[in-house]
């Protein structure tokens, strides 16, 4: 009993100093790294997230992009920093597929990482250049069995949501085109609008635009069901049932960051989520917000790295 006492009367003092680094948080300017290039998902959610935390918290949250290979430099930069609040990570479900494509990654998402709060999701839209001669799902995967390996996809770089998107549909459609990675979304995208590359999968209001103006032809949405924004395209599920892709997104903190300032954090972006403004906003960009609890984030990280995992070895998809 003697030797646990100086624990016992540890463990309050540790308590109370975590809560007064809470208190005092943050005393400098915050930055949320984005691991993906500039104008993507990732990017404008840190920056639509910014300004709202920079008011609530009285410092700037300042926005830092640093892509490259495969979103794990910025990631592995987040994961090393001091856990001091100080140095946030701007995530999406690149990172929980890494957990399985990318096994020499420097970090480990879940021990590395704390969830902190989850932002949104959105669906994607499946589009091909006006050259290709398919108007439906249907024709699409005949033309590509009747020409295997012949037609090739964009995608903003492996891993990504779009690569996992595409390959899922081509292992569901029983298909063959190659992956041609890019180094972000708007690279992929001009290449499809040139007709470099003939299909790709891509952000619904972006390319919204784009299907309007007939550079692209609009084939699906990628949801469960029909989506309000592209509602004259059916989902892909009406062809390939249980077919579905999205990309979400969230921010995680340095493993070791007191839970005091996760669960401020946590709460400040529940409520800029929850706020009337923030659901139409987000219903414009084609998102719907995700709040939830840090628990529930951090069981919602978890079902998807194997969920990530599952579809990865059903479509056998590399990192390539």
């Amino acid at each position: 009993m003697l030797n646990r006492r100086p624990f016992l009367l540890a463990a309050p003092a540790l308590l109370l100093a975590g809560g007064a680094a809470a208190q005092a948080w943050p005393q400098r300017p915050v930055r949320i790294i984005v691991p993906f290039g500039l104008g993507g998902s990732a990017d404008v959610a840190a920056r639509f997230l910014g300004e709202p935390l920079s008011a609530a918290f009285g410092q700037p949250f300042v926005i830092e992009n640093r892509p490259g290979a495969g979103a794990t430099i910025g990631t592995d930069q987040v994961a090393k920093s001091p856990p001091d609040g100080q140095t946030l990570l701007l995530m999406s479900n690149t990172h929980t597929a890494n957990e399985t494509l990318l096994p020499n990654r420097p970090y480990v998402l879940m021990r590395d990482l704390a969830p902190v709060a989850a932002i949104n999701i959105a669906y994607h839209a499946l589009v091909v250049h006006p050259s290709i001669p398919a108007t439906t799902v249907p024709e699409l995967i005949a033309l590509l069995r009747a020409n295997p390996g012949r037609y090739d996809y964009a995608s903003s770089g492996p891993g990504t949501p779009y690569h996992i998107a595409g390959e899922v549909f081509r292992a569901m459609a029983d298909v063959q085109m190659q992956h041609i990675p890019f180094r972000g979304s708007n690279e992929a995208r001009t290449a499809v609008i040139s007709g470099q590359v003939p299909i790709m999968f891509d952000a619904i209001p972006t390319m919204r635009e784009q299907i309007a103006a007939g550079r692209v032809r609009g084939l699906a949405t990628s949801g469960p069901q029909r989506n309000p924004l592209l509602p004259e395209l059916p989902a892909v599920a009406e062809t390939l049932p249980g077919y579905e892709a999205s990309i979400w997104l969230g921010l995680m903190a340095p493993t070791g960051t007191p839970r005091a300032i996760v669960d401020r954090l946590n709460a400040e972006v529940n409520r800029v989520l929850q706020r009337p403004e923030t659901r139409e906003r987000q219903a414009a960009a084609g998102a719907q917000p995700l709040p939830m609890s840090v628990e529930d984030f951090a069981a919602f990280l978890t079902r998807d790295i194997e969920r990530q995992r599952e579809w990865i070895r059903m479509a056998r998809i590399t990192a390539g």
